[in-house]
């Protein structure tokens, strides 16, 4: 480029920016809110974060507190308390780890394969969630209630669900087995299947591929979904409310027992026991935001990975040295 065509472009820059004023007022971003509108809906969130969750939670306390220490003790001690306790832990022990395996199978079959019915698999995973917990209990009153389906062959067989702790974990299991599944689904998804069938081309068979390489992706969201699991369990109230026949000292868990107090004007009885299950959502929220931070770093992890980070290069003794897979041919 000549001398000549530099200074013609030099002097056009010139004239161009001596044509806008210096005291224009920059463009506000588009993006960024004005300070009063981010501090009004700031305090708008705070404010109903307070008057919906904090305040309520705090009355909980203060309701079972109410009458001293030596009450609330008292209250939990009950015979009555205790058995709703018992029966509520032994109804989660149950339904959590049968939701687990459920979950963790149906994931890996959805995220890994492809085969017919997949769609159709997925949305009646769904189902819990678009069905009523009091519908779902008063399926199973249907199925297995004594003028149920399946009513006169269980009385012949002196087998009793509804209105018994069987009833009331198969009502838990239903309302509470999409949880798991629905967190490892889009994780396993945003995975791949790269390091499956790398393990695969080296010899490793199904069960030691999901063991060694697909578990310990999935272990945060795993434990993100049964921590949500047991929470729904533990809480459950619908359901369990239809098919329990509120018998007590039997078949009232926690919640149901809460209602129990309550209509007979036992408050601070009745708030002693919701404490409890206010002290276990507490301790949820704090597992689950750990989980949810582990679980946000992996996804972050498998969606930056490129599908290839270089150029391709021939394979050579130097670069499997410095780059292991999990899985080597000795340790199949």
């Amino acid at each position: 480029m000549s001398r000549q065509s530099i200074n013609g472009a030099q002097g056009v820059h010139h004239a161009v920016a001596a044509a806008v004023p210096r005291n224009v007022a920059r463009r506000p971003d588009p993006v960024t809110e004005p300070a009063a509108v981010r501090w009004l809906l700031t305090g708008l969130a705070l404010l109903f974060l307070a008057l919906f969750l904090v305040v309520p939670l705090i009355a909980v306390f203060y309701q079972a507190l109410n009458k001293g220490l030596g009450f609330y003790l008292e209250s939990l001690a009950d015979a009555d308390a205790l058995s709703a306790i018992k029966l509520t832990v032994i109804t989660a022990a149950i339904a959590v780890p049968l939701n687990l395996a459920f979950g963790l199978a149906a994931s890996w079959c959805i995220a890994k394969f492809e085969f017919r019915g997949k769609a159709l698999l997925t949305t009646l995973i769904d189902l819990p969630f678009s069905v009523s917990p009091v519908i779902s209990g008063l399926i199973y009153v249907l199925m297995f209630g004594a003028q149920g389906w399946f009513g006169p062959w269980l009385q012949a067989h002196d087998v009793q669900i509804i209105f018994a702790v069987p009833g009331i974990v198969l009502a838990t299991i239903f309302v509470t087995f999409p949880f798991v599944a629905r967190e490892l689904i889009p994780l396993m998804q945003a995975q791949g299947n790269d390091e499956e069938e790398a393990a695969h081309v080296l010899g490793a068979s199904g069960w030691q591929i999901f063991r060694r390489v697909t578990l310990p992706n999935v272990k945060w969201g795993l434990l993100y979904g049964v921590i949500l699991c047991n929470a729904r369990a533990m809480g459950e109230f619908g359901a369990v409310s239809v098919v329990s026949g509120h018998i007590r000292g039997q078949t009232d868990t926690m919640p149901l027992h809460v209602e129990i107090l309550y209509n007979e004007y036992n408050f601070s009885a009745a708030f002693a026991v919701a404490s409890v299950l206010a002290l276990l959502a507490l301790v949820t929220l704090g597992l689950k935001l750990l989980a949810e931070r582990h679980l946000s770093a992996e996804l972050s992890a498998a969606s930056n990975v490129p599908a290839h980070a270089g150029p391709v290069t021939p394979p050579n003794h130097a670069t499997h040295a410095t780059q292991p897979h999990p899985l080597t041919q000795g340790e199949l």
